[in-house]
């Protein structure tokens, strides 16, 4: 079974960027559906980005569209998520997921392995 470690999160300041990577071991990777999403505090969790097991199809969150570029490298067993142009209002713990039954998906109960969370802070 794959597990999923995520690193790259901070604090930064807005307008700056940063590139999330999420390390995945223990399994098929490239059978994974992966998605990024995030909770800031006092919120729900919400879908970032998804990419589809081969890479071909994302779909984005309309807040970080344009912004916000997901990708994987199936070959290092990675996905990323490079955020440019960052507010404040993305601030949250990240978090990286996988998803074993579909081909790509945006709803969090698709998805059925999760990482522990990177915390990006964005000052303004």
């Amino acid at each position: 079974q794959v597990q999923l470690i995520e690193s790259g999160g901070g604090l930064v300041q807005a307008g700056d960027s940063l590139r999330l990577s999420c390390a995945a071991s223990g399994g098929t990777f490239s059978g994974y559906a992966m998605g990024w999403f995030r909770q800031a505090p006092g919120k729900e969790r919400e879908f970032v980005a998804a990419l589809s097991r081969a890479g071909g199809v994302t779909y984005y969150a309309g807040s970080v569209e344009g912004r916000f570029t997901i990708s994987r490298d199936n070959a290092k067993n990675a996905v990323y998520l490079l955020m440019n142009s960052l507010k404040p209002e993305d601030t949250a713990v990240y978090y990286c997921a996988a998803a074993s039954t579909v081909t790509v998906a945006t709803t969090s109960g698709r998805y059925d392995l999760w990482g522990q969370g990177t915390q990006v802070t964005v000052s303004s």
